[in-house]
């Protein structure tokens, strides 16, 4: 066979700009599933959670959630699961450029429990540790749906975040709903 110079460096040049195209794609994540929504369920009502329930919601209801999110929730009526003056819901909210799954457990009107349940994001996954959570345990939703006590930030997670801190708010708000109707 007989080496053609030209055909070589063609054949280099393709590799060359394929390895370089490849490069520039930006990386693919998977989903990190830490807890499943029904083992967060579940373990929040002791191992034997209540039916589902639907919160069908009003405008009053879709306006202070706007005012929470920032947009619309786009949804009708939320899911979540009570028993007493317990509440455990499973909210999503856009970190960065994906949906934070996250349980919420809220009892007598303040947070019980919080968990990122499904991380999606390439960063900001400190939000999923207890170190972080654990801070959201006992606030409550004051009257200017702010939460009754400070988040400390997380420096480069700055949008998961505040899509937790959202998410807590929220989770009060509907909570305060729900407890407004009987079981």
């Amino acid at each position: 066979m007989k080496f053609r110079p030209y055909l070589f460096a063609r054949t280099n040049l393709a590799f060359f700009a394929l390895t370089l195209g490849f490069s520039l794609l930006p990386p693919v994540y998977g989903a990190e599933i830490l807890q499943t929504p029904e083992t967060f369920v579940a373990n929040a009502f002791n191992g034997s959670p209540p039916a589902p329930q639907r919160l069908w919601l009003d405008k009053t209801q879709r306006r202070a959630i706007r005012a929470i999110l920032e947009r619309e929730l786009g949804m009708l009526r939320v899911r979540y699961w009570r028993r007493d003056t317990r509440t455990a819901w499973i909210l999503e909210e856009i970190g960065k450029e994906l949906p934070i799954t996250t349980g919420l457990l809220v009892e007598g009107q303040a947070l019980a429990d919080v968990r990122v349940l499904v991380y999606r994001e390439s960063r900001g996954w400190e939000v999923k540790y207890p170190a972080f959570t654990d801070q959201f345990i006992g606030l409550r939703l004051q009257s200017n749906h702010q939460l009754s006590g400070p988040i400390d930030g997380i420096s480069g997670a700055t949008l998961s975040v505040r899509a937790l801190t959202k998410l807590a708010r929220l989770a009060l708000l509907l909570d305060s709903y729900v407890q407004q109707s009987p079981p």
